[in-house]
């Protein structure tokens, strides 16, 4: 279901949609009112969710279309302003699956990036919603059942990985990088960094748009109390502050002088996205060489998985974020895949072991 004022917008996204083969739009609708009102005749997987619009809006419509239909994959697209960030970051914890900036109806540049980031996001989104689907196996005759200790069946067999032991490295700074589900990630994880961020610097890179990563770093500051920055050029990386990738720009650390500095630029996408998390862990090498400790949240694509494996060669560790708490197992189940992780657990459990780690217990 496309909801989106603009009749252009409708049209642009429908025809990219219907133009995937495993894609079809089931219903266009002009205001939040309309989608609301035909949700549970339409019973789309997935919604695409202005903000603005007439007789209600997208914040307005996303907790009654969720009322309605639980599961629903929600993304909301908004143009890149400050407050459509702001309400777009406020429907992530309401609810919502995702994000996109969208082109303006009368100045479509940017839009290749913007269908790409659509389709992809459809389509790993609503894939998690099909694997919640499928039947689990019919039960077993009563002769062959086994005792209570055996878990319920599940609904698609779990991703099979190895974990390399920790280097015993208490890092010098603390690196993450996330995707989709990462600003809801970030928020959880902030609540628990301040006694880390007092001991060692934290740099992020979360792929997002520009204005995004200016409302991400308030939110992440607001709730770890602790000075949280967009990078800029230059700017000296000190324990006790945060610094988050700004939208539209690669993020890397570098000796000048006597200091570690950020640098900016605008460089090629890199695995399809900019800011990427790879250089950000790459540059860090250089810096730290392997006193570090690299976390992979939330997110799709393998965007981590190479900086993250030149951090553990180079004598430092990786955590990854597992795959009942990721909203897209694609950057943490790529890095644990790989073998190159010393734990991969849910997210309430991330902030505590890197606190032990930091501590020097690699339990």
């Amino acid at each position: 279901m496309v909801v989106d004022d603009s009749a252009i917008i409708r049209g642009i996204i429908t025809r990219w949609i219907e133009a995937e083969t495993d894609m079809v739009v089931v219903a266009s609708c002009r205001t939040g009112l309309d989608a609301v009102n035909q949700i549970e005749r339409i019973n789309p997987d997935a919604v695409i969710l202005d903000i603005e619009m007439p007789d209600m809006d997208g914040i307005t419509a996303l907790p009654l279309l969720l009322a309605k239909k639980r599961d629903l994959v929600v993304i909301m697209a908004s143009t890149l302003t400050l407050r459509n960030a702001e309400i777009s970051l406020k429907a992530l914890s309401l609810g919502a699956s995702d994000y996109i900036p969208k082109p303006e109806s009368n100045h479509l540049g940017g839009a290749d990036t913007f269908r790409h980031e659509l389709v992809q996001k459809i389509r790993h989104l609503t894939a998690r919603l099909v694997r919640r689907r499928v039947p689990s196996p019919p039960l077993a005759p009563a002769a062959s059942l086994q005792p209570a200790a055996v878990a319920a069946p599940l609904h698609h067999a779990p991703t099979k990985f190895s974990l390399r032991p920790f280097n015993n490295v208490r890092p010098k700074a603390l690196l993450i990088g996330s995707s989709t589900g990462g600003p809801q990630a970030l928020t959880t994880l902030a609540a628990e960094l301040a006694p880390i961020v007092d001991r060692v610097p934290v740099l992020i890179t979360q792929h997002m748009p520009p204005t995004f990563t200016t409302i991400l770093a308030q939110h992440v500051g607001r709730v770890s109390a602790r000075p949280t920055y967009e990078g800029t050029n230059g700017q000296v990386v000190r324990q006790g502050n945060i610094y988050i990738a700004p939208g539209g720009l690669h993020m890397r650390v570098g000796r000048q002088g006597g200091n570690v500095a950020i640098s900016l630029d605008d460089g090629p996408q890199i695995n399809f996205c900019r800011p990427a998390v790879d250089p950000l862990f790459m540059s860090a090498i250089d810096v730290w060489k392997g006193d570090l400790l690299a976390v992979i949240l939330t997110g799709m694509g393998s965007d981590g998985m190479r900086g993250g494996r030149d951090i553990v060669t180079a004598g430092g560790n990786v955590i990854a974020q597992d795959e009942a708490t990721s909203v897209v197992w694609g950057m943490p189940g790529a890095a644990a895949q790989a073998g190159i992780c010393s734990a991969v657990l849910p997210l309430n459990q991330i902030g505590q072991k890197i606190q032990k780690i930091l501590s020097g217990d690699f339990s």
